[in-house]
């Protein structure tokens, strides 16, 4: 059996027999062309670490593999514990200082690959002054592409924009109930972002918006290239930080899902860093639960 597919097997929700919502999309109708690029997503070996060129931190990491449990590393499985099927899903537990969240892969390969190709047709990115960012008074061009969907009458303010949501599109709800599904929890909103290779990336931040609803979760649904994903805690950023706090390190595969709980976005920052050999894309989906603007 192949790496993929013991992932898969022992990690994602098991689709045998279910007809999915977007047949049309299958990949084996794809061009020839894109079946090979869409191999490329595909968590083949772990992803890699310690690049060339590439800083890496002292830190622990989670792998989301059978295999990193088989080999019982502590450093390791400090940040990552195996808790078992909870809604038909395999999920980990990752811990550390105030940092809470769940891990698992939620969508087989196959329909994966269906739901990004759809992604890739559906989505519609920002453009124009709603692509750039404020930071430090001061505004730049996002380093990848971003969209927001959801609940009409709802507003999302982050980095100096202020965002109203596009309506629903079926691929957007189709995954986010099948979060809801697993989880127990509702979502309102979803924030996309599309990083066209490893260059394009995100900053250390943290999603504290006083619009999200107060210990709300936020989902982190990714597709496409499997990235290297950090959490920093507050305390220990910057040359000047008040104590040290190992980094945690989690890379996203194919078809996952991250549960970030409470209280993980008060005292964690997490950020997506460069890897300039990643080649291919990768479209990341946070759900989120926003209150509804007063006026």
């Amino acid at each position: 059996m192949s790496r993929v597919s013991y992932l898969n097997t022992k990690f994602c929700c098991h689709q045998h027999g279910r007809h999915l919502r977007f047949p049309h999309l299958f990949l084996s109708s794809l061009p020839t062309q894109f079946q090979g690029q869409m191999d490329r997503f595909l968590v083949k070996k772990p992803c890699p670490l310690g690049q060339a060129g590439e800083e890496q931190e002292p830190g622990h990491t989670f792998q989301g593999e059978e295999e990193e449990r088989r080999k019982k590393r502590p450093r390791r499985e400090a940040a990552g514990k195996d808790i078992g099927l909870v809604g038909n899903c395999h999920w980990r537990k990752i811990q550390a200082e105030n940092l809470d969240c769940d891990y698992t892969v939620l969508f087989g390969r196959e329909e994966a690959d269906e739901l990004l190709q759809a992604l890739e047709k559906e989505v519609q990115y920002f453009e124009g002054d709603l692509s750039r960012v404020q930071v430090f008074g001061k505004w730049h061009k996002i380093p990848r592409k971003q969209a927001t969907y959801g609940d009409p009458g709802l507003t999302y303010t982050f980095s100096g924009l202020t965002l109203s949501p596009k309506p629903w599109i079926p691929v957007l709800e189709h995954i986010r109930d099948r979060v809801a599904g697993v989880t127990g929890h509702t979502f309102n909103f979803v924030l996309i972002n599309r990083y066209k290779d490893g260059c394009d990336h995100i900053g250390e931040h943290r999603d504290d918006e006083s619009e999200l609803a107060p210990r709300s979760p936020i989902a982190s649904v990714s597709f496409g290239a499997c990235r290297d994903f950090f959490f920093r805690h507050r305390d220990s950023r910057g040359k000047k930080s008040s104590r040290h706090v190992e980094v945690v390190k989690i890379q996203l595969a194919h078809g996952s899902l991250l549960m970030m709980n409470y209280p993980t976005n008060i005292h964690w920052y997490h950020s997506l860093p460069i890897r300039k050999r990643i080649l291919a894309p990768r479209v990341n989906l946070t759900f989120r639960n926003i209150l509804l603007s007063k006026k």
